[in-house]
């Protein structure tokens, strides 16, 4: 009989979720991680971003003091300190993830797993120490023998993902960072251009601008953002204009040179050109960490991107093995992992679950923030369906006048034969927290009528659901009456 029910290697939000349900159904549990408990989210993503963003957030609202009839002169900021706090932050979390394993009778390995089998891995010394302040976190091989094997009747791969590299010359410059270097920057760069304005990229601009860097972002699509949907897009682009972050949309960088102390980038679209720069961040997507798991040892195929294949209860093409999170390519979010990570638990020890797709909501963290759930208005309009759609903006919002925090709106998309939500997107203040009722709405098939019929309190940032909804249904209260034709 081995030694565990379930195996699982890696511990982020999918694997140490996994871990704690599937002890919780009382099977033996081991995980083995090269590093502290959380994985990206905790150690180098969700966590330490919003942190450092809190930071920059504060300090917006104390330079604007004087608007709201507050007395705050010099006002400055301490990025070591900044730093420092993020670093808190983590560290109670990873501890108190770490806490929580004990507590439910895990078997944590340290080390790098090596499958020489389909349900059995060697464990190696992970190659150099962990660094938590950024730059490579360790060398890309184990060393050393191996100092143990786990063998268990069930494993679940949850290894995540690392940041994709910029295919082109220079990218391998001093200066030339992904989102994991950024955390290794000691002081604001003076000067910072960054690539790619999806969601990683965006998020670390807003920080840095705030900080006071003169930040230039080069997405390749015609917006920001372009997975969202296009007015919130154009809306994000229009609200780092006025910040002084300089967007190049339509555009793609064809290299990086070396200009004494400083980098130059050079720029196709548009308006082709060289940008100046003291730190080039690189945010153009992620790449699933496979290396060095030795997969083909256990026959598990991955797809041409390297991305491990699972069906709806997380299991691949080999029997008792299962891979949840970053690593099977489905959508690239924390949220997402951990669910998965609950599903395959459920289903390994016998319960059956399968997971469902189809309400994902997601948030970034700029400023403004952007959550949206759902189809948008042209993945609606291309998915056959007739639509209506609706907007209300928060500068309508009592809340968020008294707030003074006014800029953005919610949008929904509706079916036009039965006005069920389709898809909800918002910018603006709180955004991540409000999507939820979005995600609930399409969960649930409700209507328009149903949100908008649904009690809020008041004065609330959450108003603004129901009021958009009672646009949508030509009724708006707080925003004038649709033109008669």
């Amino acid at each position: 009989m081995p030694e565990f029910d379930l195996l699982i290697v890696g511990g982020g939000p999918g694997g140490y979720v996994a871990a704690i349900r599937a002890a919780a159904r009382g099977l033996r549990v081991a995980l083995v991680d090269k590093e502290r408990p959380g994985g990206v989210c905790l150690n180098w993503g969700c966590i330490p971003t919003k942190a450092m963003l809190r930071s920059a957030e504060v300090l917006q609202t104390v330079r604007a003091a004087a608007d709201f009839g507050i007395r705050a002169d010099n006002v400055g900021f301490d990025f070591t300190a900044v730093r420092a706090r993020k670093d808190a932050v983590v560290t109670d979390l990873t501890t108190g993830v770490a806490g929580l394993l004990k507590a439910n009778g895990v078997t944590v390995v340290e080390g790098h797993a090596r499958f020489i089998g389909p349900t059995t891995v060697e464990v190696f010394a992970a190659g150099g120490s962990p660094v938590f302040d950024g730059g490579p976190r360790y060398a890309a091989a184990p060393i050393g023998e191996p100092t143990r094997t786990i063998e268990a009747a069930d494993v679940i791969i949850a290894t995540g993902s690392v940041p994709a590299l910029l295919p082109v010359p220079g990218a391998d410059l001093p200066g030339v960072i992904t989102s994991d270097g950024a955390f290794g920057l000691t002081e604001v760069p003076e000067r910072l251009v960054v690539i790619g304005g999806s969601a990683v990229g965006a998020e670390w601009a807003s920080l840095f601008a705030t900080f006071g860097a003169a930040v230039t972002v080069v997405e390749m699509q015609e917006r920001l953002v372009p997975l969202e949907d296009e007015e919130i897009g154009n809306a994000l682009g229009r609200s780092f204009g006025k910040q002084g972050i300089t967007v190049l949309t339509g555009s793609t960088v064809t290299g990086v040179t070396q200009a004494g102390a400083a980098l130059q980038v050079a720029v196709e679209g548009p308006q082709p050109r060289t940008l100046d720069a003291d730190v080039v961040l690189v945010g153009v997507g992620r790449r699933p960490n496979t290396a060095d798991l030795d997969l083909e040892k256990a026959g598990i195929a991955t797809d041409e991107r390297g991305f491990i294949p699972v069906d709806d209860r997380l299991r691949t093409t080999v029997e008792h093995v299962h891979a949840i999170g970053d690593v099977t390519g489905k959508a690239l979010l924390a949220h997402v992992a951990s669910h998965q990570g609950l599903t395959a638990a459920d289903v390994i020890a016998g319960h059956p679950a399968r997971i469902d797709y189809t309400v994902i909501p997601a948030a970034t963290f700029t400023h403004p923030e952007i959550a949206s759930v759902g189809l948008t208005e042209d993945a609606a309009r291309a998915a056959g369906h007739e639509v209506i759609t609706a907007s209300f903006p928060f500068a309508a919002l009592g809340r968020a006048k008294s707030c003074g925090d006014t800029e953005g709106f919610c949008k929904i998309v509706a079916g036009a034969r039965h006005q069920e939500v389709l898809g909800v997107h918002i910018i603006g203040p709180s955004a991540s927290d409000l999507i939820t009722e979005g995600a609930l709405a399409i969960s649930l098939e409700a209507t328009l009528d149903e949100l908008a019929d649904t009690i809020h309190a008041h004065p609330t940032l959450g108003e603004i659901g129901m009021e958009a909804a009672l646009t949508g249904l030509g009724l708006p209260v707080h925003i004038p009456p649709p033109r008669k034709r």
